[in-house]
């Protein structure tokens, strides 16, 4: 039989393993730093994804994820044309989107004053003229800009302006003039000052 050896109660004191030896990290010291680096790394990533993207006219490349692929108007639901669509982003990360829908199937008294969508989530005016946060039909109708509800009930008329040195027109489009935007139709337009 083995002679029992007697230990002080200093010599009986539990030493996690890998202290006291060299080169050796102990396991739940490597676990808490482990789960504080991804604890890290996930605060970073998620605050890199919500960071703020620039105010202004929002890139063609963006418009697919923020313009919608159809819209209501006056009981039936309209194609949005993707590629004559622009958007403004504002320093809030707020939206006002324009866009032209395909009005086949609509009655001729709609088509006039109805040729696409106008949504804002910001208060904003047209030509002076407020308009309050929606979603609304636009048109432009002779040398008018007509804004409509969905149920194409006049909410705003202003005067368009014809911006005859407009090299390249196209069928929509917004641009950046100082603080206000132009809101173009081919070679009219109206001004957006978001408010």
């Amino acid at each position: 039989m083995m002679p029992r050896l007697h230990r002080s109660p200093l010599q009986r004191t539990f030493i996690p393993s890998g202290i006291g030896q060299p080169g050796r990290t102990p396991v739940r010291t490597r676990i808490s730093a482990l789960a504080a680096f991804f604890a890290f790394l996930i605060v970073s990533v998620s605050a890199f994804a919500h960071q703020s993207k620039p105010a202004g006219v929002v890139a063609t490349a963006e418009l697919k994820t923020i313009v919608p692929a159809g819209f209501f108007y006056r009981g039936q639901s309209a194609t949005v044309q993707a590629r004559n669509s622009a958007a403004i982003r504002t320093h809030d990360q707020k939206y006002i989107i324009a866009a032209l829908v395909d009005t086949s199937g609509y009655a001729t008294d709609v088509k006039q004053k109805y040729q696409g969508l106008f949504i804002t989530e910001v208060k904003l005016k047209i030509e002076g003229s407020e308009l309050a946060p929606g979603q609304y039909g636009l048109g432009f109708v002779g040398d008018k800009f007509v804004v409509t509800d969905v149920g194409a009930n006049n909410i705003l008329s202003v005067s368009a302006k014809h911006d005859a040195e407009l090299k390249r027109a196209v069928p929509l489009k917004i641009v950046k003039q100082g603080e206000e935007y132009r809101l173009y139709a081919g070679k009219n337009y109206v001004t957006l000052v978001v408010e």
